[in-house]
């Protein structure tokens, strides 16, 4: 195990690494004072070595780790892949590709819902993973032997877990379940953090369209702001500011300082002028063009005891075939299950999810089969033929 810390020796070790079958990938990174993540380190390992990368250090160039990070022959293994992706997408400006999530997988694989890295590991290993060097502050230097074997175990124990994941999905076979799941954390439009989809992130209680139009110019200013400046949105202007300013549309400076925590500095001076333009913006935009919220129709009454009884499918078809309930349909899922049937528009009424559970779920809610204890387990009927 060792600590690259410059070009040469990053450049040789990716060279090593050409046309190896996998690699587990993983980042420590400092977000508490940025917009964009620093990244601080960098984990790679192959199946015979191990490595953290360096990359704050000041001879390092991580081209050749992209290059390998593109390289369409080598699989590139993570855990809770979203963040280091992220990392990935901003340094080099696309996705890492192929990927593999142990996490998703492990969903597959019966190990519960969004299983963590340190339980995945004890479940499929024999190791303990160390957690002493967890809340690290990893942009200081020089790093401990501590912490570098630390960091370098996270890769080498998922080498380990990801065989047997493998395995385990190659003999229950459901590969291409994973496929599937894998296809957001593959797309690019996952990491752009497009402004204008910012105000989505903002926890607003049915707003009306006027206030949801200026919500979403608001929002959108500061977004760019923290972008540019690359501070976290917080720091540009709180979620509850903003909520505040959508719902009293102030028109001057004066107005806008009545906002709690904003102030009379922030409010007559520059960032205050564009937060002004912004709530402008949202009032110009004709109704037609108005942000229109998504609403499901309101359930039908009497449906309470249908879902119930689809809960317990669901859970019954998870305990029986090893798959995480939250892959395949969360609570509203199931209501518009008993609400709608087939018609439902939701993810159990697609692909393996349906063949696994919305088929019959939907047969059970139009009295085609039903559930029954025997021999104190549930067990499903066919009323086909009654």
């Amino acid at each position: 195990m060792q600590m690259i810390t410059k070009t040469q020796d990053l450049v040789e070790f990716c060279e090593r690494l050409k046309g190896t079958p996998f690699v587990t990938v993983d980042t420590e990174f400092m977000r508490e004072s940025t917009y964009y993540p620093l990244l601080c380190l960098v984990q790679v390992a192959s199946p015979d070595e191990a490595v953290a990368i360096d990359a704050l250090a000041s001879d390092i160039d991580l081209s050749s780790l992209f290059d390998l990070m593109r390289a369409p022959e080598t699989l590139k293994v993570f855990h809770a892949a979203r963040q280091d992706l992220e990392i990935f997408y901003q340094l080099m400006g696309e996705v890492p590709a192929p990927l593999f999530d142990s996490q998703i997988a492990a969903m597959v694989c019966g190990f519960g819902d969004q299983v963590g890295y340190e339980n995945l590991i004890a479940k499929l290993t024999t190791a303990r993973v160390d957690k002493s060097s967890r809340f690290t502050d990893w942009s200081r230097r020089p790093l401990s032997e501590r912490q570098i074997t630390y960091a370098i175990s996270d890769v080498t124990h998922l080498r380990d877990a990801y065989r047997k994941l493998v395995a385990t999905l190659q003999e229950n076979g459901r590969e291409s379940w994973l496929d599937a799941e894998m296809a957001i954390l593959r797309s690019a439009d996952t990491y752009k953090g497009d402004p204008e989809q910012a105000y989505k992130r903002i926890k607003a209680r049915n707003p009306k369209p006027r206030i949801a139009a200026i919500l979403r110019e608001v929002a959108a200013w500061r977004e760019r702001e923290a972008q540019n400046r690359n501070v976290p949105r917080n720091r540009i202007l709180r979620d509850d500011a903003i909520l505040e300013i959508c719902h009293h549309s102030p028109k001057t400076p004066a107005d806008l300082s009545k906002t709690r925590g904003l102030g009379d500095r922030m409010a007559n001076g520059q960032a205050g002028a564009k937060i002004l333009q912004a709530v402008q913006r949202g009032l110009d935009i004709p109704d037609a063009d108005l942000p229109v919220q998504e609403k499901r129709k309101d359930l039908p009454q009497g449906i309470g005891p249908v879902s119930d009884l689809l809960k317990v499918f669901l859970k019954m078809t998870c305990e029986e075939t090893d798959v995480a309930q939250k892959l395949i349909a969360n609570a509203s899922d199931i209501d518009q299950i008993a609400a709608y049937g087939e018609k439902a528009k939701v993810k159990a009424m697609d692909g393996w999810r349906f063949e696994l559970f919305g088929k019959a779920a939907v047969k059970i809610r139009n009295g085609e089969m039903g559930l029954a204890i025997k021999n104190k387990k549930v067990v499903l009927l066919d009323n086909s033929n009654d």
